[in-house]
């Protein structure tokens, strides 16, 4: 009941489709934007969701790898990122491209 009213992560945006979130790689820095479909992308598990996303950087080729979990309501529980780390929303840039 009480996950119904939980916030969502500050490092993710949610647009009603989708999650959104910025990682930056650990190799070069490059800032990766990273869009997870609500319907298509993320798989029931237990009580709630779970992605698993292979990133690659568009000009640099820096590879990471985002997973995240999520209750029924799409909020996000857990979010861990090999190779890179997860930028809130509140450093996000328009030039981050």
């Amino acid at each position: 009941m009480f996950g119904l009213f939980r916030r969502q992560d500050p490092r993710f945006r949610d647009d009603g489709q989708a999650l959104w979130c910025r990682v930056r790689t650990n190799k070069s820095g490059e800032v990766i934007k990273v869009r997870l479909s609500k319907t298509s992308e993320m798989s029931l598990s237990g009580g709630g969701y779970f992605v698993r996303k292979q990133l690659v950087g568009p000009k640099t080729l820096d590879q990471a790898s985002l997973e995240v979990t999520t209750n029924r309501g799409h909020k996000v529980l857990t979010a861990a990122v090999d190779g890179g780390e997860l930028l809130p929303v509140s450093a996000w840039r328009d030039d981050d491209d």
